[in-house]
């Protein structure tokens, strides 16, 4: 009898839901909030509201495609934490909810963990998975880390951020830019027109595998307050090169960080997550980074590299397998490491 698994996400903006089928994608729907962007960053409170108007029809709508129906379910899979605990208590509401209704039993994910498990997304087009152990480099807004991932319920966080992370700093140096919410992307389209090393950033000194961005992110500023006082349109001027070289310096602390990872030598596989895994300069120096040692990358497909119901679905049918449900008086949870 196969195994149907509904994935709810509910972490921050979007308002995701998937159905996998004995670890294979059926289907995956995410509604985005817009209404964000006037701020320049997500209102916790208007993302908890809009999460409560989008996830019964993104929900029904990922039924609907799956082309199943509720009595199907074996179990459904949700996003317990980390993230905003308004939008987190919607979806973690809702899956119980359900659950009760159905009579099935229900799997609270590690949203981290769920980034991690990407890889394990499998289609009828594309069922390769990476191979236990292998090195993720997971890189969010909010995350930067390097895991050692020896099986789905074994990951050890060997390096991590002491302050901001990767996607932080792109998004706050965008921003420092005048560019629109979220940075990110902006910043990837100018970086493949500009000169990566036009300007030169600080990077930090930080011992062993950890990661800082904080002081890259005040050099930007820097540098753009003193370029704006001889050029008032200094950054219009500079856009492409300035989002090139801070792309370049983002690159190399992150792949500094990785080429000392002692636990590289005992890989064959290299995996990569998080929003900014997206970004077409990480994705193309991993793959470089990887090809020069010899060891498989593992770079997820663009939809998966943002928050998304599959991943959690994914995550959510290896515990399943393993019996490990979730007790209905369980809460959200804001914070947690892998």
């Amino acid at each position: 009898m196969s195994i149907y698994i509904l994935g709810i996400e509910s972490s921050c903006d979007d308002t995701s839901a998937a159905v996998i089928c004995d670890g294979y994608l059926k289907s995956n729907v995410i509604a985005s909030q817009k209404v964000h962007e006037a701020f320049g960053g997500v209102v916790p409170e208007l993302a908890s509201r809009a999460h409560q108007q989008n996830i019964v029809p993104v929900v029904s709508e990922a039924l609907r495609q799956a082309g199943i129906e509720k009595k199907d379910l074996a179990a459904i899979a949700f996003t317990r934490g980390p993230g905003l605990l308004g939008s987190l208590l919607v979806g973690t509401s809702f899956a119980k909810g359900m659950a009760i209704g159905l009579g099935i039993p229900l799997v609270d994910v590690n949203h981290l963990h769920a980034h991690v498990l990407s890889h394990f997304i499998k289609t009828e087009e594309n069922d390769e998975v990476p191979e236990f152990p292998f090195l993720c480099l997971l890189i969010s807004g909010g995350n930067s880390q390097i895991v050692m991932v020896r099986s789905p319920y074994d990951m050890e966080i060997i390096g991590k951020t002491i302050d901001d992370a990767a996607g932080e700093a792109f998004d706050k140096c965008a921003k420092v830019m005048g560019l629109p919410y979220p940075g990110g992307p902006h910043i990837d389209r100018l970086a493949k027109i500009g000169d990566p090393k036009r300007f030169r950033f600080s990077k930090p000194h930080i011992p062993g595998l950890d990661y800082s961005f904080s002081g890259l992110k005040t050099s930007f500023l820097y540098t753009v307050r003193d370029g704006m006082k001889e050029d008032p349109a200094f950054i219009s001027n500079n856009q492409a090169d300035l989002a090139a070289s801070l792309q370049h310096t983002i690159i190399d602390i992150l792949t500094d960080k990785l080429a000392k990872t002692p636990q590289l030598k005992e890989v064959r596989h290299l995996a990569i997550g998080g929003g900014v895994s997206a970004n077409s300069g990480v994705r193309e120096a991993i793959q470089r980074f990887c090809d020069n040692r010899g060891i498989q990358a593992w770079i997820p497909p663009r939809a998966f590299t943002t928050d998304n119901a599959a991943m959690v679905a994914a995550a959510g049918y290896f515990k399943y397998l393993s019996n490990d449900f979730c007790d209905l008086s369980l809460p959200p949870y804001s914070r947690v490491t892998v």
